[in-house]
């Protein structure tokens, strides 16, 4: 089954706490602070998989995880750091944060491995709290969350030439007659249900790649018939080959064709339109009216394209087009789709601005205080639930302006506070 496009949630592992053990030993009167640092958290990693063509195996499990790391421990011992969490793609596969739309990797390179959340850092042993004034620190740092991300991968397939064209023109008998792709042949329309990709091989040295993309009709980009499912595809690729059917066997007509899928194209994106076209006249072997022919090639060559005369089924003149093509891809560069977005800003976006201190009062009328900065003290220290360890938090606050804050929120001598899981009397 061919899924390119999946909705999936990573997260970095957590960083481990710092310890806030002592140093007893026997004979050791003043063993004073001995906790080790934490571990970081594993990384998030996604990495292109030539191996790989389908993103099928995201279709049911959507939470992926990377390792906490380990709390610190005693004798200053270090947490071991979160196993990385490699996430293995198809080559071309593009992540997108879900709520803003930004792309913040383009995987276009067979083996490169790109970090998209970064774990969080290991926090500090008390070891690190040690001063000349605070000689027993009952403190310790706490492991840093990991990110966590709701991402939209999708697959653009990546080739060198895109096949288009209406519903049985020929173009799956074109894939298969120059390459090996083996695609699906019937006399209905839309036989191909999936992009199919080609390698054409000319001669030592000389091969390119080729995306068979479903037949398109009118109103593709809207949803019609298999819809602009698949036009992305087309995105990635140097050149276009648009088939037309010149001998008109289904009765239409092959101009407006021609311009109809052209349409299409420049309705999905204007990137599309301008691409370099070759335009192949299939089905020369059952076109008796050669006027056809030559007014559909004089209208193709005014709009600065070039049409080759073929018959995909006789095997005529397809090793000219393959030929000219070789020679046109080596002057086209591939263009970046868009640039990356940085994954903190990203974060940044989603998680927004937060006032410094916000205070509330619950019904039984305690005060409650949040805010920006008091998550910032409470993701990196580990408070123990000792006198001495709440007095130093309560110290740091009051440094960092809690203090005027309450005073302004109308908190007096006597009230009751709850801070995270801290309750308290309020002392002027």
């Amino acid at each position: 089954m061919f899924i390119d496009e999946v909705i999936i949630t990573v997260k970095a592992g957590n960083g481990g706490d710092g310890s806030a053990a002592f140093r007893r030993e026997k004979f050791v009167q003043f063993g004073g602070p001995d906790g080790g640092d934490g571990g970081k958290g594993g990384d998030v990693i996604f990495v292109a998989d030539p191996n790989i063509n389908t993103l099928i195996d995201f279709k049911f499990k959507k939470l992926f995880k990377a390792q906490n790391g380990e709390n610190g421990q005693k004798k200053q011992m270090y947490g071991k750091t979160g196993e990385n969490l490699i996430i293995k793609v198809p080559v071309g596969t593009q992540v997108r944060d879900v709520e803003t739309g930004k792309l913040l990797l383009d995987l276009n390179v067979a083996g490169e491995e790109r970090v998209l959340l970064r774990g969080g850092k290991g926090g500090l042993g008390n070891v690190h709290f040690k001063s000349s004034i605070r000689k027993t620190p009952k403190i310790a740092g706490k492991g840093r969350e990991g990110a966590e991300l709701k991402v939209k991968l999708e697959l653009k397939l990546i080739a060198d030439v895109a096949l288009v064209g209406y519903p049985s023109v020929g173009k799956s008998s074109f894939i298969n007659r120059v390459s090996a792709a083996n695609s699906k042949v019937g006399s209905y329309h839309f036989t191909t249900l999936e992009p199919k990709l080609g390698v054409v091989r000319l001669e030592e040295g000389k091969s390119f790649v080729i995306a068979d993309i479903p037949g398109l009709i009118e109103g593709a980009h809207e949803g019609v018939g298999l819809g602009d499912k698949f036009l992305r595809h087309i995105e990635r690729c140097k050149m276009i080959y648009h088939l037309v059917d010149v001998a008109e066997i289904e009765g239409r007509d092959a101009i407006e064709d021609y311009e109809k899928i052209n349409t299409e194209l420049r309705k999905f994106s204007e990137k599309l339109a301008n691409k370099k076209q070759i335009v192949l006249a299939n089905k020369m072997d059952l076109l008796w009216d050669m006027e056809k022919y030559d007014k559909f090639k004089a209208y193709v060559e005014a709009q600065g394209n070039e049409v080759y005369p073929v018959s995909v089924i006789l095997n005529e003149g397809i090793k000219e087009v393959l030929y000219r093509s070789w020679n046109m891809l080596e002057e086209i560069e591939r263009e970046p789709l868009e640039e990356e977005t940085n994954v903190d800003e990203v974060l940044r976006e989603i998680k927004g601005d937060k006032e410094d201190f916000i205070i509330t009062q619950d019904e039984d009328g305690t005060y409650v205080i949040e805010g920006r900065v008091l998550d910032g003290v409470l993701a990196k220290y580990v408070i123990t639930m000792d006198d001495e360890s709440i007095v130093n938090f309560l110290h740091m606050m009051r440094s960092l302006g809690m203090e005027e804050a309450m005073r302004n929120a109308g908190i007096q001598d006597g009230d009751s506070v709850r801070i995270a899981d801290v309750e308290f009397e309020y002392v002027e």
